[in-house]
């Protein structure tokens, strides 16, 4: 079962979300490998749990929380659950890497906005970048990404447009490995999700696509 999963999600690439001159063509490479070489990466281990409304994440990096929005570790029903690990995801992400299975270590979770408005998580970056990658949980099709320079919106990328199959699975089948290549920069990616939530783990950025 897992080697049809690496056949069939391996393939997936989206050409998407080329609209008004002002928004960025976002290509979307998703499967159970990891981020690239030559990449700058952060399993996120060093943030603190909770809901702290600022901390950073490296230098030049910041992590920004909208309650109920967190750092979060395990698993808490109806509320966020871990990824899943497969194949290369833990890649780099530790030394030594992350294993396969649920992740045990600290992942960030934007809450629901259909619960509490205005929860997400930001991220934050000091210089433009074109590349962005995470380690996306139990995909729903009501998460969303969003990618900002400044205040103004380049892209926008939900969980449907991750797999055909965006149901919230929080096993094997459900986690993936997103790289995302902007022809524009951006210096903010805002996840976010109207319904409990959107996981995700082991984010890596580039300033090159």
């Amino acid at each position: 079962m897992a080697r049809m999963r690496t056949l069939g999600v391996a393939a997936l690439v989206v050409g998407a979300l080329a609209a008004a001159p002002a928004h960025a063509a976002l290509t979307i490479v998703a499967g159970i490998g990891g981020a690239p070489t030559g990449v700058s990466r952060s399993n996120l281990d060093s943030l603190a749990l909770g809901s702290l409304a600022s901390q950073q994440i490296v230098p030049g990096v910041m992590l920004g929380l909208v309650p109920d929005a967190a750092v979060v570790q395990g698993s808490l029903s109806g509320r966020y659950a871990a990824p899943y690990l497969s194949g290369a995801n833990g890649l780099g992400f530790g030394s030594p890497d992350q294993p396969g299975g649920v992740d045990t270590t600290r992942y960030l979770g934007t809450g629901s906005t259909g619960a509490h408005a205005g929860a997400g998580v930001t991220i934050s970056f000091s210089t433009p970048q074109h590349y962005f990658g995470l380690l996306w949980g139990s995909v729903d099709n009501y998460n969303t990404l969003r990618f900002y320079d400044g205040a103004s919106l380049v892209g926008t990328l939900t969980g449907g447009q991750v797999t055909p199959s965006a149901t919230g699975d929080q096993g094997l089948n459900g986690t993936f490995y997103v790289n995302i290549n902007s022809d524009l920069g951006f210096d903010r990616v805002v996840a976010t999700s109207s319904q409990y939530a959107f996981e995700f783990d082991n984010i890596a950025w580039n300033a090159r696509p």
